[in-house]
């Protein structure tokens, strides 16, 4: 009999990871619980409630696949599903399998030590709470640890100081008000021209332009929805072959091996279809310089031809490789700069000297506002796990582990921290393929890995050294042959972060990695010490 608080899995993070890992160890019999810093489950679909938030995946492929009568009973109501439809589909999932249950909310975790001498991780919360596990699940998520600029003078705001990633339950009412934004990534993207909609007035600080291109989104066309519910299971097998378990329909044609004209007609084609798919107009434009600038040129020139003052045009036209920050998906960004009331702010030419009591003060000019909107993204990858005290064989902090960049073997294990796993953490596909897909077959292999352990009668688990250092290796040299480490300062390698190791975090090439786990299970977990 287990003691009150000892679980043979603790789950951190009640988002779709926390919830599938929950459900699939509870499947198999193993004593899970759920504890989530957050009051209710939902993960980055929780915390991420700014106007315009939705999913740029689409519906049909943002969603589980582990039940088919969960696939079959869900309807999606448009092409990208926005936040809150995404939320309620969570606490439909939660209600149908019962997952609340075994669920703790409002419980941060401050500190995790792995008791040696009884292979075990005693866990302690910011209540004082403590629970013993034999194992742990960090589902704490790619995107989950706010950055907060270090501007002078932030604390000092008087008015309204809001944050895309923790923005609150109620609704804003912008209506006859100033409103200042600071960044253009996704969340920016999502939310700028809502905001501008409601807005007296809207400046946007923007220190890197970033791609972005039309969702092109609207309501689900249900006779798709029909055809792809008649075939899911060959939907999603197919999926899982692509590069990044998307549905993007790449080209297997070289864009500097086509003509211009035919090669536009291309682009043309993508950019009114939307979305993602962009990036797969070419089979090099990952790889090939000179095949990258097509690309970029095509964009620049949309950017030209719908934002009517030709300065602020130039101004957003970002000058880095497409791709090596995350593209972003929008609705009618760029069309709201020729609005009245919308300002940019060229942080490149007027840099922010510091915020005030009542605004902005920039090196040219200074800015009242009523409302300040930080759209300055995450500390992604690895913040969220840091932000907790781990302590691993003798003692050994994670902060000092990772001194030097995320070592770890599969995106999954940690040499010298036992008996832990991270669902799509550094070194696996996680935010370059398709999430939930890449959730399943993470939770899928440890659950797994967990069985057959139980089955071999096995207490410890965890990386050796050489397989954490080829791994390393081979991360870095499927990078290199792409553009993405070096083409910009993107939050893939850590640039958004002061001090923070730059390294390229995510695994490239959803199908290759997945055979490879599969290899390391079928050879006895090759590359981890187990006893």
């Amino acid at each position: 009999m287990l003691e009150k608080n000892s679980f043979d899995v603790l789950i951190v993070g009640a988002g779709f990871a926390g919830m599938y890992a929950l459900h699939r160890l509870r499947s198999l019999g193993f004593s899970a619980r759920v504890v989530e810093a957050g009051s209710d489950l939902g993960g980055t679909w929780y915390w991420n409630r700014y106007p315009g938030a939705r999913c740029d995946v689409h519906s049909l492929e943002y969603s589980y696949q582990f039940s088919v009568s969960l696939q079959q009973q869900w309807s999606w109501t448009e092409k990208y599903a926005a936040q809150a439809e995404i939320l309620a589909y969570a606490n439909h999932v939660a209600k149908q399998f019962d997952l609340r249950k075994d669920m703790q909310f409002s419980t941060r975790v401050k500190t995790m030590c792995f008791d040696e001498e009884i292979d075990t991780w005693i866990i302690s919360t910011d209540s004082g709470e403590e629970f013993r596990s034999r194992f742990c699940i960090m589902a704490t998520g790619c995107l989950s640890k706010p950055n907060f600029p270090d501007i002078k003078g932030l604390e000092d705001f008087k008015a309204c100081l809001l944050h895309t990633a923790i923005w609150p339950k109620h609704e804003i009412d912008f209506s006859n008000k100033r409103v200042g934004i600071i960044g253009t990534g996704s969340s920016a993207i999502q939310a700028i021209p809502l905001i501008a909609e409601m807005a007296k007035s809207l400046t946007i600080f923007q220190r890197t332009a970033s791609f972005s291109i039309p969702a092109c989104n609207g309501l689900l066309d249900k006779s798709y929805e029909q055809e792809i519910k008649s075939r899911y299971p060959e939907f999603r097998k197919e999926n899982s072959q692509r590069y990044a378990a998307l549905n993007n329909n790449p080209n297997s044609v070289s864009a500097v091996e086509t003509a211009t004209d035919a090669r536009n007609s291309v682009y043309e084609d993508r950019w009114q279809r939307g979305g993602l798919p962009f990036l797969a107009s070419f089979n090099d434009l990952a790889t090939n310089v000179e095949a990258n600038n097509t690309a970029v040129e095509f964009i620049h020139k949309k950017i030209q031809e719908i934002v009517q003052d030709p300065d602020v045009a130039q101004r957003l036209c970002p000058h880095t490789v497409l791709g090596c920050k995350r593209l972003c998906v929008d609705t009618n960004y760029y069309q709201t700069y020729n609005r009245d009331n919308v300002q940019l702010v060229d942080l490149n030419s007027t840099a922010i000297e510091c915020v005030t009591e009542s605004g902005i003060k920039t090196s040219g000019a200074e800015y009242e506002l009523d409302y300040l909107v930080l759209a300055t993204g995450f500390d992604a990858m690895t913040g969220a796990l840091l932000d907790i005290d781990i302590r691993g064989v003798d003692q050994l902090r994670l902060r000092e582990k990772w001194r030097n960049g995320p070592h770890n073997y599969l995106g999954l294990s940690i040499n010298g921290f036992p008996n832990l796993f991270m669902i799509t953490g550094p070194g696996s596909p996680s935010v370059l393929a398709n999430m939930i897909v890449a959730i399943e077959q993470h939770v899928d292999w440890v659950a797994d890995c967990l069985n057959y352990m139980r089955k071999n009668t096995l207490t410890r688990i965890q990386a050796t050294v050489v397989a954490e250092q080829n791994w390393v290796d081979r991360v870095n040299r499927i990078a290199a042959k792409t553009l993405f480490p070096t083409g910009c300062n993107s939050w893939y390698v850590g640039a958004n972060i002061p001090g923070k190791t730059r390294v390229f975090m995510p695994y490239l090439g959803y199908p290759n990695y997945v055979d490879y786990c599969e290899s390391v299970a079928t050879n006895n977990y090759k590359g981890f010490g187990l006893s």
